[in-house]
């Protein structure tokens, strides 16, 4: 028992430990996350240096130039890799050069490896003669055959042809591994990649480590290497460790500005199946605007699913409890059809809450426009009950001064002064000053209503105010319809029109209007 406990403990505190640390070194991901604009930026000042270096000239030069602008992009960036290549194929043909053509193909052939192109692939690696080219090209040409059929298994992941795409690539990974340099980064690089294919793991891990332990790898190497190992350790679940190499190798493609990646793709899919939903996210985001911006067919193939393969692994989930509960129910038998009515009811209930999430956006949404134009509505309500406040305090000021006025005139039986006074009010007047006030009040309250109402039709038809009018008797029609009276009698009784003329004057704009005349009136509503 005392030996179970400490077992127990010491697995505790080992879990503890590694979730610091990831949590450190995901911190320092995030970190550089942020600060990769300024990588990439460097990456483009070299890039720029390469363009604006000075030359001789010469076909042979400028086959180089573009062979350093091909090296600089194809990790980079897939369609000025390819296009990089095809120039320094052109210079190639051109000089009638089998040795640099052959060199031109085999660049053109990792773009298009790169790029998730199998079938180009195939097509321009067949077309290499090797005979043409030195020992370092033939390593590069094999290496590239080897990771073809590499990639061709771990994309068909198929029982039938993957063995054999393996054993392919095995057999030309052993050409490389005899045309490059013992103990160099090449030589054990792709020494451990054919352990690993070939299921020797132990060693594979080996070498990688030994690679890692090298001070004078380039960042491109760090992330490559790092990324590899970390399938020996995913394969034997061993998850933290994996996560630790896959921040390593994310922050080092970030640094080294390396867009053509797995890694944090892969990382993304295990910090999710640890639970770490937002350094999950931030992961993913990051897999697919480098996917997206390297161009990379099978890595954009690989991003999108990682929605269904989250989903998937919580269908897991709930499959090992499932075989659980029916483990036990083998015992009880009725235990089983309790947890089975349960399982139903769950997922009944599941369909139903989100159901109910779904109606739930869906009147929030509905809420929304509804406060919207209750905001609108309020703010025109207390606009005008302000103005006729206003008015109505003056008008009845009017009233009062008239009605004094007219009780002293007859008080002293001045009668014809009282018929001047009551033949003198100007009713015309009165209700163009209060159609003025309106106009007024309503163009604060939407300053942008004339030149919205003059959209909604051509130039010709558009409405050309003269320079003491604020709004004419069309556009009050319809000032009247955006404040929400829309019945064609009120309206008629507000401008003192019959509601047939106010039919006639409406028709006759909608005619004219750009849009179908079921639209007019709310298109109308939408303008500020």
């Amino acid at each position: 028992m005392k030996s179970f406990l400490t077992c127990l403990l010491t697995l505790t505190f080992l879990q503890n430990l590694f979730s610091q640390d990831h949590q450190q070194l995901l911190e320092e991901l995030n970190k550089v996350i942020n600060e990769s604009a300024g990588y990439d930026a460097r990456k483009q000042e070299d890039i720029r240096a390469i363009h604006f270096y000075e030359d001789a000239g010469t076909p042979q030069l400028e086959f180089n130039r573009y062979h350093q602008l091909f090296e600089a992009y194809k990790v980079y960036k897939y369609d000025s890799a390819y296009f990089y290549a095809r120039k320094q194929f052109h210079i190639a043909k051109s000089l009638s050069n089998d040795t640099l053509i052959n060199m031109a193909r085999i660049n053109l052939s990792f773009s298009l490896l790169s790029a998730g192109m199998y079938k180009e692939t195939q097509e321009t690696l067949d077309s290499v003669d090797i005979h043409t080219l030195t020992d370092e090209a033939k390593a590069r040409y094999y290496s590239l055959l080897g990771r073809f059929y590499y990639d061709l298994g771990d994309f068909d992941k198929d029982v039938n042809y993957t063995p054999d795409y393996t054993l392919k690539g095995n057999t030309f990974m052993d050409s490389t591994i005899a045309l490059t340099p013992p103990n160099s980064f090449n030589h054990l690089y792709y020494q451990g990649l054919k352990d690993i294919k070939s299921g020797n793991n132990d060693r594979a891990r080996e070498l990688f480590r030994q690679l890692l332990n090298l001070d004078s790898l380039t960042d491109h190497q760090v992330a490559v290497t790092a990324s590899t190992l970390s399938d020996i350790y995913i394969q034997r679940n061993m998850d933290d460790s994996a996560i630790t190499l896959l921040i390593q190798s994310a922050i080092a493609d970030i640094k080294s500005s390396t867009r053509e990646t797995s890694a944090i793709f892969n990382l993304a899919a295990l910090l999710y199946k640890k639970g770490d939903v937002k350094n999950a996210y931030t992961c993913i985001q990051r897999a697919i605007a480098d996917a997206t911006f390297y161009g990379a067919r099978q890595r954009k193939v690989q991003v999108s699913a990682i929605l269904p393969l989250i989903e998937g692994e919580r269908v897991n989930i709930a499959e090992k409890q499932k075989n659980k509960l029916i483990a036990y129910a083998a015992v009880v038998t009725l235990l089983l059809l309790a947890v089975i009515g349960l399982a139903i009811a769950l997922m009944k209930q599941i369909r139903k809450v989100k159901l109910a999430q779904q109606a739930l956006m869906e009147a929030h949404d509905r809420l929304q426009v509804a406060n919207e134009k209750l905001m609108e509505s309020n703010t025109i309500k207390e606009e005008y009950i302000g103005y006729f406040f206003n008015y109505n305090s003056d008008f009845f000021s009017r009233i009062e001064r008239f009605k004094r006025s007219l009780d002293q005139k007859i008080m002293e039986r001045k009668l014809e002064e009282v018929k001047f006074l009551v033949n003198n009010i100007n009713l015309k007047r009165e209700k163009e000053d209060l159609l003025k006030s309106f106009d007024k009040v309503f163009l604060t309250l939407f300053p942008g209503f004339v030149d919205g109402f003059n959209a909604l039709f051509k130039p010709e038809d558009q409405i050309h105010l003269k320079d003491n009018e604020l709004l004419n008797t069309d556009l009050r029609i319809f000032a009247l319809i955006r404040m929400g009276i829309s019945d064609n009698e009120k309206i008629a009784h507000i401008l003192e029109y019959s509601v047939n003329t106010i039919y006639t004057y409406k028709t006759k704009i909608k005619n004219k209007s750009l849009l179908p005349n079921e639209d007019f009136e709310q298109a109308i509503m939408n303008i500020k």
